[in-house]
């Protein structure tokens, strides 16, 4: 008999902490400042509605009205003879890949977790050394190997402890704590001296500055691709939660009561980041730096930096190991569901077949440094998140929306009487020619232009 989540607060407890995760906590900030501040959180958030909602209930709808994971699902559903199943096979390739790297960038936290915790990062240190504190991290394969394999033996601890005692039980604290220390942390950034000029940036918009100085099709760009990519859409990692979920509730409701805890802690992210930042002069658009590099910066500086450092690479811990523990929990159910294995066996051997899957993304920043795939300064790390976030994560997407609204895959009508079973916000028809063909199109221009921009 197939295992069911315990409680309605579970499912979106948990779908919330798939999709929250370094996308929001990380990446939303530092694509923040690079845009401009608050017109551009207007137009990522116009983008959530319009395109993250209806791909979501897609998603969910495909895993609760198979019951099983992507691949089982989707061929569950599809019509006979036809070939759907194959999107399931490439998007549980995507949860592996997605694991390799994902599983070493939570190690890199967990260390500056303990760095801060212990005092070892403190306000003795300059900023060129916070700077190198971050190279001889990554120069030395041994200690990231040891935080790769700590990271995803505490991910694989949980999911073999059970779907409602581990995973739902587990992440449903974690996404509690995770709040409560994002808003404690945001309450003290926001009464930092100089805070008001960072405040400003992030919530008064200026569409002129936006429009003369970033460009105005750049930046809706990005925020398409950020509104895409914060969800965690296209790698079967919500449907295998909709499977799990019963039909006493619509599944419109949910998605965007999920996308909703998400995008507050997205936005909980801005009210860290941007006042500390503009107190202490630190450029909240540097880049993928501004995790490992411009914020430890900040916290040296400031009165206990050590207890607020500990503080925040906690929270960001626990966004991670939220998407980690789902997208393993999918792996999983995939070795379960398909092959019939054990929970405890799919969780052990997948275990140690990511931590060597892994090892590549580790040794790049070292003994591979040589391996630069996508150019001049690229690393094996880099590849990997383009291919997952500029390659599966839309085209995944894509074939889920197709799938639903063509008659060639499972179908408008089927799609509809199952994402509006049960009490609450119903899908409405007239959406019909927007997500069958507009919505696609949305998609597609998204995975080009990325592809483009890496490789111009």
């Amino acid at each position: 008999m197939r295992e069911k989540l315990s409680s309605r607060l579970g499912f979106i407890l948990l779908s919330a902490g798939c999709a929250i995760g370094l996308g929001n906590v990380w990446r939303f900030p530092y694509i923040t400042g690079r845009y401009g501040g608050a017109a551009f959180v207007l137009i990522y958030l116009l983008f959530l509605v319009f395109m993250g909602v209806p791909v979501m209930i897609m998603e969910f709808a495909i895993g609760r009205a198979g019951r099983m994971n992507i691949v089982g699902a989707i061929r569950n559903l599809e019509p006979e003879k036809s070939k759907w199943h194959a999107v399931g096979y490439a998007s549980i390739a995507g949860n592996y890949l997605l694991l390799m790297y994902y599983s070493v960038i939570t190690g890199w936290l967990l260390y500056y977790f303990f760095s801060f915790l212990s005092g070892q990062l403190n306000a003795s240190y300059t900023t060129a050394d916070v700077e190198s504190y971050f190279s001889t991290l990554t120069a030395n394969p041994g200690l990231q190997t040891a935080l790769t394999g700590l990271a995803l033996l505490l991910t694989a601890g949980v999911v073999i402890i059970g779907l409602k005692n581990g995973v739902e039980k587990i992440t449903k604290v974690m996404m509690v704590i995770l709040f409560l220390l994002m808003a404690a942390l945001a309450v003290h950034s926001c009464l930092l001296p100089g805070a008001g000029e960072g405040i400003s940036f992030y919530m008064k918009p200026d569409f002129g500055n936006l429009i003369h100085e970033y460009g105005l099709s750049e930046s809706v760009f990005a925020a398409m691709g950020q509104a895409f990519f914060t969800l965690s859409l296209g790698i079967g990692a919500m449907a295998i939660f909709g499977s799990y979920f019963d039909r006493n509730r619509s599944l419109g409701g949910e998605s965007i009561r999920i996308i909703c805890l998400d995008t507050t802690i997205a936005l909980l992210s801005g009210f860290i980041i941007f006042p500390a930042c503009s107190s202490f002069g630190v450029e909240a658009g540097s880049g993928p730096s501004l995790l490992f590099i411009s914020l430890p910066n900040v916290f040296t500086q400031m009165s206990i930096g050590g207890v607020w450092g500990s503080v925040f690479f906690l929270a960001m811990i626990f966004a991670a190991l939220s998407t980690l523990i789902a997208v393993f929990e999918n792996i999983s159910a995939y070795w379960m569901d398909m092959h019939g294995w054990s929970r405890r066996k799919a969780a052990a051997i997948n275990f140690i077949l990511i931590f060597i899957l892994a090892l590549p993304c580790v040794l790049g920043y070292n003994v591979l440094s040589g391996i630069q795939p996508l150019g001049e300064g690229s690393t094996i790390l880099d590849t990997e998140d383009f291919i997952v976030s500029n390659i599966i994560l839309p085209l995944g997407s894509l074939a889920y929306v197709l799938f639903c609204t063509h008659r060639y895959g499972w179908g408008w009508d089927r799609f509809i009487d199952e994402a509006n079973a049960g009490k609450g916000l119903k899908v409405p028809s007239w959406l019909r020619f927007y997500c069958a063909w507009i919505l696609p199109i949305i998609i597609a221009i998204i995975s080009v232009k990325g592809i483009y921009d890496v490789f111009a």
